[in-house]
């Protein structure tokens, strides 16, 4: 048999003891060797690692975190993954610089997030990130668990929380300042996001106040699911119900803009923007690309 310090072949793992025994030093030595921050001469710090390295030995991260109360692993909570990749990436560059680990927790609904949240708490997680909606009560057990939480482009008005958020029914109304700049818009579509995104309603909640302040009535309002397929269906409803195209598509996020502005190209021939104008909301790097 093979005890839990062995490894898949059998052999015995090395532990800071074998470690210290090789150097010639402390056990406590050589786990400030291992600890940022902690004192080591660079004598001792040189001695420990070449022990180190000639037996293969690494400091177990679930053991440290087991002495020092802390995994070192922050979780990342994310909905709709494939709008975020540059955010998540982002993120786990600058947390690795601080030799910190993510735990990526991805939800296809954000009503999911409850289940999830049970798996977060299995991991003694450091503190979390958060780009799905919270309800009050979940909050509040973040506060009982003394995990630190931070909202990404998620905000709360009557719930004190940190976040890290653009202002989604600023840029609404921002985009449909430009478009009645021209003049050229009297007839408006929104697509919308999934019906339970946060992010969603506030962007479309701007866009339509901002157009009854204007006196434009004519707004068609259609639902997508944030992805690109689902702005080429919209853009199709839109005109079933309409009977033809209006003068302006808001879409609640850049991918769905992406595939109303295909279908209305490529597959309805219409001139975008001569004909009918689109805009998105997010400003993803393909956004910039012609």
């Amino acid at each position: 048999k093979t005890s839990n310090n062995n490894d898949k072949t059998g052999r015995r793992r090395a532990t800071s003891y074998d470690v210290a025994e090789l150097a010639g030093v402390s056990q406590s030595a050589v786990s400030r060797v291992f600890q940022d921050g902690a004192s080591a001469s660079k004598a001792m710090r040189n001695r420990v690692m070449a022990a180190a390295d000639k037996l293969g030995y690494r400091p177990n991260a679930i053991a440290r975190g087991l002495i020092t109360r802390r995994s070192n692993m922050v979780a990342v909570i994310v909905s709709n993954l494939n709008f975020y990749p540059e955010v998540v990436s982002e993120l786990s560059s600058r947390f690795t610089e601080r030799g910190v680990h993510v735990l990526l927790f991805t939800l296809d609904h954000e009503s999911d997030v409850s289940r999830t949240l049970d798996q977060v708490w299995q991991y003694q997680v450091d503190g979390v990130i958060a780009a799905a909606h919270l309800s009050p009560d979940e909050i509040v057990t973040f506060e009982e668990r003394n995990v630190p939480l931070v909202f990404y482009n998620r905000s709360y008005e009557n719930i004190p929380v940190s976040s890290v958020s653009c202002d989604q029914v600023g840029g609404e109304r921002a985009l449909i300042n430009r478009l009645a700049e021209s003049g050229q818009h009297q007839s408006y579509a929104i697509i919308t996001g999934p019906s339970d995104s946060v992010v969603s309603m506030q962007r479309t909640r701007g866009a339509i106040d901002r157009l009854d302040e204007s006196g434009i009535t004519d707004v068609t309002q259609v639902t997508g699911d944030y992805g690109y397929k689902s702005g080429r269906r919209a853009v199709q409803e839109i005109i079933e119900l309409r009977g033809s195209a209006p003068d302006a598509i808001i879409c609640a996020n850049d991918m769905m803009a992406f595939g109303a502005m295909d279908e209305l190209r490529y597959r309805l021939e219409y001139d975008v923007p001569g004909d009918v104008s689109v805009v998105g909301f997010d400003g993803v790097r393909a956004a910039s690309w012609s």
